[in-house]
């Protein structure tokens, strides 16, 4: 009779833990030298047991911040008013962010055209990835007019909120022109920071905000984890 793989007897000793609720859903995992002690094997055969956890989709994992159990889906409004941080608190979620990138440039041919400025003329850029209860659920891309809105990187960075920095540099209010939403296969940048595979499926958003007087204030790109958000669409979100 064969014998059955020790990392396969730890995964499922681990998947009826969670499934008791003995581990909740975002709750951080102990350390892979925990389990180690705890089961009487070496790391690998730990990190071999929670690859297969993850590959179930029992839990996902962050570099440098260890191993999650998953979470489950969260709701997400897509109307006039898209607001990242209301809309996880109105799913009873904890929203964060982390700044990937904060620079100032050229803009290229389609943010050009979607902010309705010259070629080449500068834009702030935002690159970053939001979080619901500490599990990645977004990575976003934002291109907003240098020149309609000089200090917003700066704001950005201070307040790492699009809409607090808008408002600092005059925009109290802006809405959605459009959003096209489409499916795809998440690239290996995108699978890392998302705490997901290489080719997962993920969706992505691409939108125009305006402010009060119709002028357009930030060009966007999400790329949502396919298997962690339920997009769902409206006339309006406030």
């Amino acid at each position: 009779m064969s014998r059955t793989a020790v990392w396969k007897s730890i995964a499922e000793t681990l998947r009826g833990e969670i499934a008791e609720g003995h581990y909740r859903p975002g709750d951080k995992l102990p350390t892979e030298a925990a389990f180690s002690a705890r089961f009487g094997v070496n790391r690998h055969t730990v990190r071999r047991a929670l690859a297969d956890l993850v590959e179930r989709g029992h839990v996902h994992t962050r570099r440098g911040a260890g191993s999650f159990v998953a979470t489950a889906t969260t709701e997400y409004p897509l109307g006039r008013r898209v607001r990242f941080s209301q809309n996880l608190l109105a799913a009873g979620r904890t929203p964060t962010r982390k700044i990937l990138l904060l620079e100032t440039r050229a803009a290229n041919a389609r943010e050009a055209e979607a902010l309705r400025i010259e070629p080449g003329r500068m834009v702030h850029v935002y690159e970053g990835v939001s979080y619901a209860d500490d599990t990645p659920i977004a990575l976003a891309s934002s291109a907003f007019p240098a020149d309609r809105l000089p200090g917003l990187r700066e704001r950005i960075e201070e307040t790492t909120s699009v809409t607090r920095a808008l408002a600092c540099e005059g925009i109290d209010d802006y809405t959605r022109a459009w959003t096209r939403i489409t499916a795809k296969l998440a690239s290996a940048t995108q699978a890392l920071h998302l705490a997901i595979r290489e080719g997962d499926p993920i969706l992505r958003s691409v939108s125009l905000n305006v402010g009060p007087d119709s002028t357009p204030v930030e060009f966007g790109r999400t790329w949502f984890a396919g298997d962690r958000v339920t997009l769902s669409l409206s006339g309006e979100n406030e």
